[in-house]
């Protein structure tokens, strides 16, 4: 049994499950639909996405957020073939319900985190 955590997701994190669940549906579209969601589609999505978990981020961050999880998605389509990466996107769809525990799942979040870190990094630089 899961205990449950109330504790409030801090900025960094809300960042980071938005950039995965913005890469699950990319791939979920790609993979049902062969097409890749536009960044205006991603930013739109995201804007539901942050609404729907009482979370707010200003259009130019859920913007560069949708930019991320669409080189994200395509990172991960571009190494797998068509059966693992229907079983990766459906992974990752589940994973957007808390009570569903995948070690797949687990994996691309913590992917997801370094790719958000790896951008942060080039923008403190730039």
């Amino acid at each position: 049994m899961r205990v449950r955590d109330d504790t409030p997701p801090t900025p960094r994190g809300i960042r980071v499950a938005l950039l995965f669940a913005l890469a699950a549906h990319r791939l979920s579209a790609y993979y049902e639909h062969g097409q890749w969601l536009t960044e205006a589609q991603g930013a739109t999505l995201a804007a539901d996405w942050l609404a729907r978990s009482k979370n707010n981020l200003p259009l130019a961050e859920r913007r560069r957020l949708s930019g991320l999880s669409d080189r994200f998605a395509r990172q991960v389509a571009s190494q797998l073939s068509r059966e693992a990466g229907l079983y990766t996107a459906h992974e990752m769809m589940e994973a957007l319900d808390p009570n569903y525990q995948s070690e797949l799942a687990q994996t691309l979040l913590a992917a997801c985190e370094q790719q958000l870190a790896s951008d942060e990094a080039g923008l403190d630089n730039a």
